[in-house]
């Protein structure tokens, strides 16, 4: 209990964080630029209808700025966000209580949609089209459905695996956004927006220092901020420059190129335990110690998108590249591969 206690009060001091640091408007965004054009127009005309926006699906890799430009959409149309998640909602009466709650015009942020339960998704379908809900009241020969009028609302969902979501729920979607990774200047950007909110003096190398080991994600480069701004209150009497960012970054075991300690761990055992693979997922999994879910989900994208491993019908394998970055001579069949890609200009 104690220490759930304690999760429970970290969980919330990272979301206070997070907020603190969050843009409330499209202009204060940085990055994804053609989704935030996209969208401030569809606000735009909603508005000057007087209609609710459409509803909203964000897809792409976690911490890239779903849950903020669903924030964001709120406050721009003027209305209120509902946040709730795809596992929370266990059963439909648990949609039924949430719909019903809100007020004409409100959006309904549903986060991780694609865990939504199969039931629960087919209550959705109705809601969305026809802001109604037949709910089941009783069972047996005393059942009966009863329908319930709904305000016309907007639903935001939030995906990291949008394949998971069935084709009649993201059908009913009117403005999907795949959400991409950042460059390094618009994460230097974030970063230094973020140390000024932090009050923290940060030099434009500094700032490039943090975002070229983000991984292209802002909160990614937050979460560093922080342990980087720990560092420079007590090394660097609170200003960051470039080796203050190299040194405190070093402390972390995150290279310049942004692979952490786990990363390397995951590199090594494919090179060392397997020969450079191919190697199955759930056997790396194992040897590193950590679930085959968050191997895949957390670890793995950068490292193909890097192309340090690839991922292969048999298994992960790794590249020429990984070999470099290890400081191991490649096996003939890895060398050749890598030359013909280079050949190639891949």
């Amino acid at each position: 209990m104690k220490q759930e206690r304690q999760n429970a009060d970290l969980n919330r001091r990272n979301s206070a964080f997070d907020n603190r640091l969050r843009p409330s408007r499209f202009e204060e965004f940085t990055g994804q630029k053609k989704i935030r054009e996209r969208l401030s127009v569809a606000v735009r005309a909603a508005k000057e209808r007087g209609e609710t926006l459409d509803h909203v699906l964000f897809s792409g890799p976690p911490g890239l700025g779903k849950t903020t430009l669903s924030y964001i959409l709120g406050e721009e149309m003027g209305v209120h966000v509902k946040t709730t998640s795809g596992p929370v909602i266990t059963k439909p009466g648990d949609l039924a209580g949430l719909l019903t709650s809100i007020e004409p015009g409100d959006i309904v942020f549903i986060d991780e949609i694609h865990r939504l339960a199969k039931t629960v998704e087919e209550y959705l379908y109705s809601a969305m089209e026809d802001f109604v809900i037949d709910i089941m009241i009783d069972q047996g020969p005393n059942a009966r459905s009863v329908r319930l009028d709904l305000p016309h609302f907007t639903l935001v969902g939030a995906t990291t695996r949008i394949g998971l979501i069935s084709a009649p729920l993201r059908g009913r979607f009117g403005i999907v956004n795949r959400l991409n990774y950042y460059d390094r200047e618009e994460l230097a950007d974030i970063v230094e927006r973020s140390a000024g909110r932090l009050g923290v003096e940060i030099e434009r190398d500094g700032a490039l220092e943090i975002a070229s080991r983000a991984r292209g994600t802002p909160r990614i480069a937050n979460n560093l901020l922080r342990r980087v701004r720990d560092y420079a209150q007590i090394e660097a009497d609170n200003r960051i420059t470039a080796k203050v960012a190299v040194d405190s970054l070093a402390l972390l075991e995150i290279d310049p190129r942004g692979l952490d300690a786990m990363d390397m761990k995951i590199l090594d055992t494919i090179v060392s335990k397997f020969n450079g693979g191919p190697v199955g997922l759930g056997t790396i999994a194992v040897s590193v110690g950590e679930e085959p879910d968050t191997v895949e989900e957390v670890y793995e994208p950068f490292l193909i998108m890097e192309g340090y491993i690839d991922r292969t019908p048999k298994g992960r394998v790794a590249t020429a590249r990984c070999y470099e970055r290890l400081g191991v001579p490649p096996p003939p069949r890895i060398a050749q591969a890598g030359e013909a890609q280079q050949t190639l200009g891949i």
